[in-house]
């Protein structure tokens, strides 16, 4: 490939030749790896990269050295004189099977796309420890009065520390399977069922579950003659009890939600939920979906609104954020009524 070729990819190359000699170096390369990254040089200048413990990456790798079999290196984690993160690996080519090394050619990569992963990750435990401590703090707390005093507490303070309990059992319960579900997600092997639904039947089931806990006020429009949709009953629940939910919770006045069918090109049920809040700003709209999303001061794990999306997609539908008619939020489900996965 010619040099101006490789320096339009976005990773670092670097290739020696059989006395390890640097044949070809990109730009990329020479970006991550500085001043010494230059054609005519030996790989081990080229490369002069080290561990957390100062070991140097040509001792370790010995691209030159080792087993004749070994064709190979590992991608594994590397820090550049100036403490920059970069991820390497490469491989070895032989004439010969067994026989010595012909070429060696590594790719280059910023460490930031791994530091973004940790940090993801970091996020997950620490979303995980905080929504776990309150309820578990709670249940712990009655549990231990109830054991403490039982005969000392008469019937009403039982029943509304139970009750208590109860609420926050659940609340762990819901955490517990939206973080389930995110893994199934993030790894493509969410669980589904689908068949058709009746989706005046599961919307009505889901304003009531989500009515019973605020004295906001939800109101459902259905229009008439409504197509079944093709989803599993119990993500399509989810998946409109979550939007409710959001519109209570991070909304103002009346939720409205608005069952419609949709015409061609687009065979099955628009779901629409609005609130009379401040609504979602165009410009942040994009990252409602994405993992540990915030928005207001109001409680939540963030990751209502990504497990959403990904349900919503992995039907085979469409979800959008648009302003609503009081000037709140929008959410638009189409819902299909055929199989589109």
């Amino acid at each position: 490939m010619p040099d101006a070729l490789l320096d339009l990819l976005p990773d670092g190359v670097v290739v020696a030749d059989a006395a390890g000699t640097v044949t070809v170096v990109n730009e990329a390369a020479r970006r991550m790896l500085g001043p010494t990254a230059v054609v005519g040089r030996h790989l081990r200048e080229v490369m002069a990269l080290q561990d957390q413990d100062s070991l140097d990456w040509w001792t370790s790798a010995s691209p030159y050295d080792g087993l004749g079999s070994r064709v190979g290196l590992t991608e594994q984690s590397w820090l550049t004189g100036d403490g920059t993160e970069v991820l390497v690996t490469g491989r070895m080519t032989r004439t010969v099977r067994f026989g010595p090394v012909e070429h060696v050619a590594l790719v280059v990569r910023s460490g930031r796309g791994r530091a973004r992963l940790d940090r993801d990750r970091s996020d997950l435990v620490a979303t995980v420890a905080h929504e776990l401590r309150s309820p578990l703090t709670g249940v712990k707390g009655f549990v231990t009065t109830l054991l403490n005093k039982w005969d000392r507490l008469n019937d009403d303070q039982k029943r509304l520390m139970l009750t208590t309990v109860h609420a926050d059992a659940e609340r762990l319960s819901r955490l517990i399977t939206e973080l389930l579900d995110v893994a199934r997600i993030d790894t493509g092997r969410l669980p589904l069922y689908p068949r058709e639904v009746d989706v005046r039947t599961a919307v009505d089931r889901c304003v009531r579950s989500v009515s019973e806990g605020t004295h906001r006020r939800v109101v459902v429009s259905y229009a008439e003659d409504l197509p079944a949709v093709f989803a599993d009953p119990d993500k399509l629940t989810q998946v409109m009890t979550n939007l409710i939910d959001n519109g209570v919770r991070h909304g103002e006045g009346t939720v409205q939600v608005t069952v419609a069918p949709l015409e061609v090109p687009f065979a099955g049920v628009l779901l629409r939920v609005e609130d009379d809040g401040e609504g979602i700003a165009e410009a942040i709209r994009s990252r409602v979906f994405t993992k540990f999303w915030k928005h207001g001061v109001r409680g939540g794990t963030g990751l209502g609104m990504y497990i959403v999306g990904g349900l919503v997609r992995v039907h085979g539908g469409e979800v959008e954020i648009g302003e609503s008619t009081g000037g709140g939020a929008r959410v638009d489900v189409r819902w299909p009524s055929t199989d589109r996965r």
